[in-house]
């Protein structure tokens, strides 16, 4: 399901990007972190845009396991270019709704560009 997630945030094609969502993301689905606020399929498709169109030619990728247990994965990723230091690095906690979805995620940011 995270690596789902994360390759979400990597779609660039909207039609696609909005398969993936609807793939991992509940119908109530909220995203939260330090700069956005997301609730809903269609507010979490438009924040992704929105990082891509900040971020172009960056790709996200996990840094390190999956941790997980009962309905919660944590997990580290970064954003950047192969082969170089990353640009932003962040720290989700994934909350799983019923179905196995993701029903909220709660993000943090440790590193972002000055």
């Amino acid at each position: 399901m995270i690596d789902t997630y994360i390759a979400t945030w990597n779609e660039s094609d909207p039609d696609k990007r909005r398969a993936l969502i609807d793939q991992v993301w509940t119908d109530d689905g909220r995203y939260v972190d330090p700069l956005a606020v997301a609730e809903g399929k269609d507010a979490i498709d438009a924040t992704i845009a929105a990082v891509q169109a900040q971020f172009a030619g960056l790709a996200f990728r996990l840094d390190g396991p999956v941790d997980a247990h009962h309905d919660l994965a944590r997990f580290t990723w970064e954003l950047g270019t192969t082969g170089a230091d990353p640009v932003v690095i962040g720290f989700d906690v994934a909350v799983l709704g019923d179905d196995g979805r993701i029903q909220t995620v709660h993000g943090f940011l440790d590193k972002v560009p000055g």
